[in-house]
């Protein structure tokens, strides 16, 4: 079932609800790929009930980002969660979810989406000052007002993200405890394709040349783990092990190994860490991380 509006979502769950149902929840921007669908088994699996929200969120991109480029695939979407059996697939305008009057000129819908106007939802600086967050100033203000946005509407049990945005699903979960949201965070393996590049829908843009080029940030994230797995911890080393792998076709934004829970630095690598990489290929900015235990 595709919904377009928040009412006729509210609806529906308060009837679940209402039947003593289990509420999964798996918020996307859509263009979905086997990740999302590893996501959405797990949600099935859990749960009663399936919601799969299909949102391209404006205040998550920066001014230079890819906004209006981003993937938008909606009726193969809503095709792909049907096959799943998800049973509501909420696809909101961002007139819907942030109150914009279609009869505003573009200005006057710009200002009322700023935080000017609109209320944020403001992770801590210490989790967002750092990582993607430090090059993509306000990006985790916009994801967690989006997502506490989403989960007002919904009230699932349960919400399902993947690893891949590793820092997101730390922020998402210092949030939840934060603001004693009475929701568990399901944390769901990263889905790889078959030469390893981790799946994200901005492999759509990549050239041929450049999922090969792309294939560094795996290769550099596992030759940490195995350089750690084999006696070395000292992280500025362990940091040092990358730089064989790049080239002048890789721009590199950042190579951190941090405490996977709360995101500090570390001087020495332990069961608990867990590396991270961003990196420009063929124009493109993708992310990868690996975690020296498990998550």
């Amino acid at each position: 079932m595709l919904l377009n509006r928040i009412d006729e979502v509210r609806a529906e769950v308060k009837k679940w609800k209402t039947e003593g149902l289990k509420v999964g929840l798996v918020p996307t921007m859509g263009a979905l790929h086997e990740g999302h669908l590893s996501l959405i088994k797990k949600a099935k699996a859990e749960c009663d009930k399936v919601v799969v929200s299909v949102f391209v969120n404006p205040i998550q991109f920066g001014p230079s980002e890819d906004f209006d480029k981003y993937p938008r695939t909606l009726d193969a979407d809503t095709k792909l969660c049907d096959s799943e059996g998800v049973d509501i697939v909420f696809a909101p305008t961002p007139a819907e979810m942030y109150g914009t009057n279609s009869n505003e000129n573009e200005n006057s819908k710009l200002e009322r989406l700023s935080n000017d106007i609109l209320t944020y939802v403001c992770p801590p600086f210490f989790y967002v000052n750092k990582l993607c967050g430090k090059s993509r100033v306000g990006h985790f203000d916009g994801v967690c007002t989006v997502v506490m946005k989403l989960f007002n509407i919904v009230q699932p049990d349960l919400a399902f993200f993947g690893q891949k945005d590793a820092q997101q699903v730390i922020i998402i979960k210092k949030m939840v405890k934060d603001l004693n949201i009475p929701i568990q965070i399901i944390q769901c393996p990263i889905v790889r394709e078959k030469s390893g590049l981790a799946l994200s829908s901005r492999n759509k843009y990549l050239s041929e040349e450049g999922k090969k080029d792309a294939l560094v940030l795996n290769q550099i994230l596992n030759n940490i783990k195995m350089c750690y797995n084999k006696g070395i911890t000292n992280v500025e080393a362990l940091k040092e092990t990358a730089y064989t792998y790049l080239t002048n076709k890789h721009e590199l934004d950042y190579l951190e190994i941090l405490d996977k829970d709360s995101l500090e630095e570390k001087k020495e690598a332990d069961e608990n860490s867990i590396a991270l990489i961003a990196c420009k290929v063929d124009g493109v900015r993708l992310i990868d991380n690996i975690t020296f235990g498990g998550f």
